[in-house]
């Protein structure tokens, strides 16, 4: 028995919908960020429960992910722009890129934030078992996640956001 062109239609959009509104739901539910302590690959120890009154912006990322290595420099650019306004980015390299590219990468790049690897894959648990990249979480100044992007995210509403949660009190 054939299906409609229209039935199937209605299915398509139906999906669609779906997915759309558990992307919205997944992208502004306010959760906890992890209890998680971290190094970087200079040796800073720290966790997100001791970076509470920052916002910060965490993103998961490769050196093998073309996405990761197109928004590098937008994220350097956010860093820089609001580090002196209690803002933190914290950058983890996945469990699967080489921690030699990582760390030839940051430093060719001068990266200017956090740069850990998550050798062990715990980061990427922790935060609901990432597995693509990018990945980037907005954690307010109350230790919340107040924003999921999955892929590069709309850095205007990015700044918009930052700006927004960076004005509220901790």
């Amino acid at each position: 028995m054939a299906v409609s062109s229209t039935v199937k239609g209605i299915v398509i959009a139906a999906l669609f919908a779906a997915a759309g509104i558990g992307v919205y739901v997944a992208t502004t539910q306010s959760e906890a960020a992890p209890v998680v302590a971290f190094s970087s690959i200079k040796g800073e120890q720290s966790s997100f429960t001791a970076l509470k009154g920052k916002v910060v912006l965490v993103n998961f990322w490769a050196t093998s992910c073309s996405g990761c290595m197109h928004e590098m420099p937008a994220l350097i650019d956010i860093h820089n722009k609001y580090k002196a306004q209690g803002f933190e980015t914290v950058s983890i390299a996945m469990s699967y890129d080489p921690p030699n590219y990582v760390l030839s990468y940051a430093e060719s790049k001068q990266l200017p934030f956090l740069v850990t690897l998550d050798t062990q894959g715990k980061l990427a648990e922790s935060f609901g078992g990432i597995l693509g990249t990018p990945a980037t979480f907005v954690i307010d100044r109350k230790g919340k996640i107040v924003r999921r992007y999955l892929g590069e995210p709309n850095f205007a509403e990015l700044h918009e956001l930052l700006e927004a949660k960076l004005a509220e009190k901790a």
